[in-house]
Formats: structure tokens, sequence, C-alpha cells
């Protein structure tokens, strides 16, 4: 018998409504907008809610997350930059001076004076007064290499050093420089992308082209000019005496002193002294590495000007926590178990070898490690946005008033409940982008089109088959029943293969490939929900109604 369980009715609605109720704020969007921004100004000024109720007139209770536009629909800024990653080389250079002066000291009887020359070429050279101690110096030199991993997987020193006459002459190895490039570039993106945050932008692009360049594409945002100057801007990394630890952010921290949420503790606050004991312009280098009891941990490294007050700091407070602070955040409160001279130490906790290198990253996040250099620069106007949210939107009016029409045309009232759900498609979709977060873009748009051509193509199935079944004498109840079962598999198995396609899209792709591939997987569950579940359930309530004993399709 054709018929539709109690429940099974109640859920199809019920997800109906929801994607419904999700979409509602898409067809509201200037009130829902100076919703959010009523909302944000509350939340900054500390307002009472009352405000929020005379500023905008979007209900509360509703739903209020929009469909992002991308950088094509809502303008923006463009910025292609090139990240000097060759800075970097001669700051690590320049800060192994002090290393390579120290161990040489002790031998001065053996290779004499030591003097630093001027480098060039990423290159540290250092010259002896008695070049006949020179197997001694260069030995001594070569114990500083710290093993680094190639790219082939084998082990090799992070320093090359040889002798060039009277001269010590230390370069970076291949396989230093080539981790080095990646440390930059992660570094490099991890700022970026921590800077754009702050400023609330919705789904801005930060990713990497090439070795050594950085695309950044922020929508709604007024200028390259602005975004340049957002890039700039350099993190507070600090390091600051702990005095204790409240679940209270009002404490009262005392004169001199300052409460800090903790980064990963939700409800932890820090109790600090103001006055940091290091700052992180003299933090030189932070990596993920592994204690004496193989458990992961991070290896962070000061300049001599760090080294000294952090070395005097432990020193004086064994035993004592501290605290690393980033953007007015405790990332870690470590304690202090000895001394740590010659400015290198090491952060160990209840790390998995991810958060070690998260925290890696995050304590190399207080400055951009390198020069950027802006290859392309373009502001893009609204303008241009809506031309082509205009134009999508009449690609879309058209197919979907096509589809509509040979629909009705073809298939009379059943045509009809299949264009019912593919409205209704189309609302879900909307739903779901909003209810994700996505961003749409042109190439999103065309996704949605092409959806719009996809979604009656399982009703075309059914129809079919429902016809083909009137034609053996079964009954329209049964017909209709065997015509859904029938064309069920093949559905599905046309779908699944479209679905994968999109799955690899968005995973392979990035950018615009990915705005596609979201709503053309979107459309495909949307599409094949409505088709399957919607256009049955339109049909089942028509015929308990009517009863009719025949039917056309």
């Amino acid at each position: 018998m054709l018929q539709i369980d109690l429940w099974k009715r109640l859920l199809i609605w019920t997800t109906v409504a929801v994607g419904l109720v999700l979409a509602l704020p898409n067809l509201f969007y200037p009130r829902v907008e100076q919703h959010n921004d009523a909302v944000a100004a509350i939340e900054v000024s500390g307002e009472t809610p009352k405000l929020l109720e005379q500023s905008a007139s979007w209900p509360s209770f509703l739903p209020s997350g929009l469909v992002n536009l991308g950088l094509d629909l809502r303008g923006g800024a463009h910025l292609l930059a090139e990240v000097q990653v060759e800075d970097v080389y001669a700051a690590r250079l320049e800060a192994l001076w002090p290393e390579v002066r120290d161990i040489l000291r002790p031998e001065r009887d053996t290779v004499g004076t030591i003097r630093l020359q001027p480098s060039a070429n990423g290159e540290l050279r250092v010259r002896i007064s008695q070049p006949e101690g020179m197997a001694r110096a260069l030995e001594l030199v070569g114990g500083l290499a710290q093993p680094v991993v190639s790219l082939t997987g084998a082990l090799s020193d992070d320093l090359d050093v040889r002798a060039e006459g009277a001269d010590i002459v230390v370069t970076l190895s291949e396989a230093e420089q080539i981790a080095t490039d990646e440390r930059t570039m992660q570094q490099s993106l991890e700022i970026i992308r921590r800077r754009i945050d702050e400023v609330g932008t919705r789904e801005p692009t930060i990713q990497r082209q090439g070795t050594d360049r950085i695309l950044i594409q922020v929508p709604g945002i007024g200028s390259a000019a602005e975004l340049k100057e957002i890039i700039g801007t350099t993190a507070q990394l600090t390091f600051q005496p702990v005095i204790g630890r409240t679940d209270d952010a009002n404490t009262a921290p005392g004169v001199g002193n300052e409460v800090l949420p903790s980064l990963d503790e939700t409800g932890v606050f820090y109790i600090l002294e103001q006055a940091p004991v290091v700052t992180g312009e003299e933090l030189v280098d932070a990596q993920p590495a592994f204690d004496q009891n193989g458990r992961p941990a991070v290896n962070f490294r000061f300049n001599p000007t760090g080294a000294r007050k952090f070395g005097d700091y432990t020193a004086a407070n064994i035993g004592n926590p501290f605290a690393i602070v980033l953007d007015n955040e405790v990332i870690s409160a470590p304690v202090i178990q000895s001394h740590i001279p010659g400015g290198s130490g090491i952060i160990t906790g209840s790390f998995s070898v991810e958060e070690s290198t998260q925290l890696a990253v995050l304590l190399r996040a207080g400055a951009l490690p390198a020069g950027l250099e802006f290859l392309e620069e373009r502001t893009i106007g609204p303008e241009l946005g809506q031309d082509s949210i205009d134009a999508g939107r009449i690609a879309t009016l058209v197919a979907f008033v096509a589809v509509l029409v040979f629909m009705a045309l073809s298939y009379g009232l059943f045509g009809v409940f299949a264009n019912i759900a593919l409205v209704i498609n189309i609302a879900m979709i909307f739903g779901m982008l909003s209810l994700i977060g996505a961003t749409l873009t042109l190439p999103g748009i065309a996704g949605i089109v092409l959806t719009v051509g996809m979604a009656v193509d399982a009703n075309v199935l059914i129809f079919e088959r429902i016809r083909e079944e009137l034609k053996t004498a079964k009954g329209p109840a049964r017909a209709i029943e065997l015509g859904y079962e029938k064309a069920l598999s093949a559905i599905l198995d046309a779908n699944i293969t479209t679905f994968i396609t999109a799955v690899i899209l968005f995973v392979m792709g990035s950018g615009p490939v990915r705005g596609f591939a979201i709503t053309l997987g979107l459309g495909i569950l949307t599409s094949v929900f409505t088709a399957i579940f919607v256009t049955r359930l339109l049909i089942v309530i028509w015929f308990e109604r009517r009863r009719p004993k025949t039917i056309e399709v």
C-alpha cells in the first residue's frame, strides 16, 4: 500500500522546516545585518540588551546567520605577497655570532683573537689571528650544528662550516634552508591569519602559492592599503611572572598586575605582573622538539639581550611559574625547573605532537619572520560584486522558471509537486550554507544553477518509471509505489558519483573551485532528499485525499 508512517512524515516536515528557517535571514538581509551590528556594538560597549530591541527589528529567537559573500560578490581587497625568506637566513646567522664567539674564547691560545667580518650572501664570517689553529676552530664551531631531517628523511647538520684562509665561514645547510623556508611560510601564514581575524572579516582567503608566496583575499575590506596596514601589525608576545591563577575574571590583581585569560583552559585566568621579563622582540626561534623522556615539548631561543635577562630571572625564580602571553592571552605557564643560561630553554607539559607544533608556531607569531613584497594589489569595489550577483540572480531565475514550466507541461500535477520540491530544495541549500558559514562565490552561484537543472532529474526518473508501471495495468497506488522503489537505485548511483566528484573538487581544489564544490555537494544532498522524500509525501497526501481511480503522469 502507498503509505508513509506518521513518524517519517514528522521527520520530513521537521527537516524541511529547519532548512527554511535557516534560510529565512537571507530574505531579510538588511535587517539581519542591522541586528548583527547591534549585537557587536553592545558586546563592545557593554550596553544593556534593551538597546538591541530599539536598534534592530530582527527577532532574537530566530537564526541570524547569513550566507557569506565571497570577494567576487561582496568586493574587498586582494594581495599577492612574496615572503623574503632570505631575510631569515641572515637573521639566523647573525644570532649565531655570540655562540661562535663564546665557544672560541676559551681557545684563544690556539686560535688567537676572534673578529667578526663583514658578511654577505647568507653567511657568517669570523676571522682568527692564528690560522694554524683553524682545525680546532672548525671542530668547535661545527659542534654547534644541530641535526635536521632532510626531504629524503635522512639526518644532516643544520650548519655547514668551512675555512677560507684565516676566516671561518658558516652557512645554513641545504636541508636547513628548506626546513627554514617551510617554518617561515607557516609562521607568516599564521601571523597574517591572526591579524586579519582580529578585525572580524568574514571568510578571508589566506593560502600559500608556490614556495614563497601568499595569496590574501579579504571580502568587505575598504582597500588594499588598509589590508596591508592590518597585516603589518605586530603581535604582542611577552614572558611575564605569574602571581597566581583564578576562575574569576573580575579578581582585583593589585597595583602593577593584570588578569589575563588562558588560551586553552576555559574559565581559567592568570594574575600576572604587568612588566614582562622579556618580550617577543627578543625571541629568535621556537621549534617543536622532545624532552629527555621522549614527550613532545618546545625549544625556544632568545637573542643575547633577552638571554641575559631570561637567565637572570630563571636563576632567581626556580620552582616558580612564568607565563607566555600572546595577544593578551596566556598560551602556556610552565614552571621554571632550573637556571636557564644562554637564552635557550624547553617548555614541557601534557602536549601532543600537534599541540607542541602549534605552540611553537604561536611563540614565533610575535612578528612576521621576514619581509613581505607585495607583487599584486587590487581593490575590488562592491559595484562589481553587485553586477555579479545580478547576473547570477538572472541566470538562476531563468533556469528556475524554465525547469518549472518544463516539469508542469511534461508531468502535469506530478510536475507541480516536483516544482514545489524544487523551491524547497533551493531554500534548503541556502539554509545549509548559512548553517555551516560557507562563502558564496560566483562559481558557487554556478553550482546552484547546475543544481536547479539536476534537481528534477530524480523526479523525471521516478515519473517515467510510474508511467511504465501504469502501462502494465497496475493500479495507481501500486504504480506510484513501484515507481519510487525501482527508480531509487538509479537515483542513488547517479548522485553518489557526482557527490564523490564534488568532494574531490573540495579537497583538492581551492578558492573558486571549492566554492563550486560546496554548492554542488549540498545541492546533491538536498535534491535527493526533496525528490525521494518530499515529492513522495506530497503525492501520498494528495492520493489519500482524492483516492483517484486513474492517474495521468
